[in-house]
């Protein structure tokens, strides 16, 4: 079954990016690389502050824009009530699906709609 994230991307600045994608770990690390020229390459918006999974695409569309419509008070607090520091969470989902990946020859994912970003 496929997934789909909606996720958040942030840079030094506060500047902040929302996108959907059905592959987070390509995706982001395209945002750390620089690979797409654009707003997030010259934002330099290389951190995941937040993420959610979908197994409907439309769902995440859906969420996708219900985000991008809110004022940017209402987006700062929902990164904060689940990642108050505003860290990068991709070096911890990483690592820890490096070897899952690999091993599995493809890449990693999660299920249900929200993912708790608190230890």
């Amino acid at each position: 079954m496929k997934s789909y994230c909606v996720y958040i991307m942030a840079g030094p600045s506060g500047v902040i990016y929302i996108g959907v994608t059905n592959d987070i770990e390509r995706r982001v690390l395209e945002h750390k690389n620089k690979a797409v020229p654009g707003f997030s390459a010259r934002y330099n918006l290389t951190k995941l502050v937040y993420f959610e999974v979908f197994g409907d695409v439309r769902a995440a569309i859906a969420r996708e824009q219900e985000l991008k419509g809110w004022v940017r008070r209402r987006k700062v607090a929902l990164i904060e009530s689940v990642n108050p520091s505003w860290n990068d969470l991709s070096p911890e989902w990483m690592r820890s699906n490096v070897g899952a990946v690999k091993a599995a020859g493809g890449s990693s994912r999660r299920s249900g709609r929200r993912i708790s970003l608190e230890g």
